[in-house]
């Protein structure tokens, strides 16, 4: 009710529009406005869907880091194609986002892994993401065995972790408006690498 969207004066690139909009989240005071939905698909075709965290927006889409062993790398290695979801309650927006994903270069992962807390440098060394444990103490020695190998050494990055580009070929803009006649606006990326803009109805 706050706010209006409108085909005629978002700006013709849908990246540049989203950073715009996440300029405006992140001063609005709204926690951890990164948090996105990531939904893939099982070779069966089951779709699944978790939190992750933007971590980089850029001219090619949209970067975050998992366990490529996980459960979603295991689906994105047999299916590239993704829908990513933020929705900002607070501020009625949300921005849909579908496209395909690749890896980021090693060098890309090890530099942001370079700078994550030690901590969680750790984690990932001992956590076969999306695997069964059998408790937590288990899971807590692992941590305590790994804290003791590398006291006073750097952390290596494994291989199985890393970071996907998420690369947009559509995007929709909502905006909540009063009645529930909403705002929404399409992108669309043509054959010729422009991006169609256009009115959804709400």
């Amino acid at each position: 009710m706050r706010q209006h969207l409108d085909t005629s004066t978002v700006h013709p690139n849908p990246i540049q529009q989203f950073n715009v909009w996440f300029e405006e989240t992140q001063a609005s005071g709204i926690a951890m406005p990164e948090a996105m939905s990531l939904a893939t698909v099982s070779p069966e075709g089951k779709p699944s869907t978790r939190m992750v965290l933007l971590k980089e927006v850029n001219e090619r889409g949209f970067v975050f880091f998992t366990n490529y062993n996980s459960r979603k790398g295991k689906e994105l290695k047999h299916n590239s194609l993704v829908a990513l979801l933020f929705h900002w309650q607070a501020i009625e927006r949300q921005v849909r986002i579908e496209g395909m994903v690749e890896k980021v270069s090693d060098e890309i992962s090890e530099a942001y892994f370079q700078t994550r807390p030690r901590n969680s440098q750790l984690s990932v060394l001992i956590s076969a993401q999306s695997e069964v444990v059998s408790n937590r103490e288990e899971l807590e020695r692992l941590y305590s065995d790994v804290e003791k190998k590398f006291e006073g050494q750097a952390v290596p990055r494994p291989e199985h972790w890393g970071g996907y580009l998420v690369k947009p070929n559509r995007m929709e803009f909502w905006q909540g408006r009063e009645g529930r006649l909403h705002d929404r606006v399409e992108y669309v990326l043509q054959d010729n690498g422009e991006w169609k803009i256009q009115r959804l109805a709400p």
